[in-house]
């Protein structure tokens, strides 16, 4: 995710918090809100919205990588580097 990306996020997250009705929007049909916030979500991909709460925390695993062994670059993000490889709608 870019930072142009990031921060349209981080808005959508703010908004959530802010308007429980734009968040259960977004739970419903996250693809149709994201549109209408200018994030286009490529065709083929699903979306699910998970919401972390005080006791419970979501781990997303991303997609594992196409070729047999792991990259130095995807062992980095294994442990710890950080990445948006699992965010489709954000490529």
């Amino acid at each position: 995710m870019n930072e142009e990306q990031m921060q349209q996020y981080s808005q959508i997250v703010a908004k959530c918090w802010a308007d429980a009705a734009f968040k259960a929007q977004l739970i419903a049909d996250p693809k149709a809100v994201l549109a209408a916030e200018g994030i286009a979500v490529p065709e083929g991909i699903e979306l699910r919205v998970l919401e972390n709460t005080a006791t419970t925390v979501n781990l997303v695993l991303p997609p594992p990588p196409s070729e047999g062994e792991l990259s130095d670059e995807d062992l980095g993000t294994v442990t710890g580097g950080g990445s948006s490889q699992g965010c489709m709608c954000c490529t």
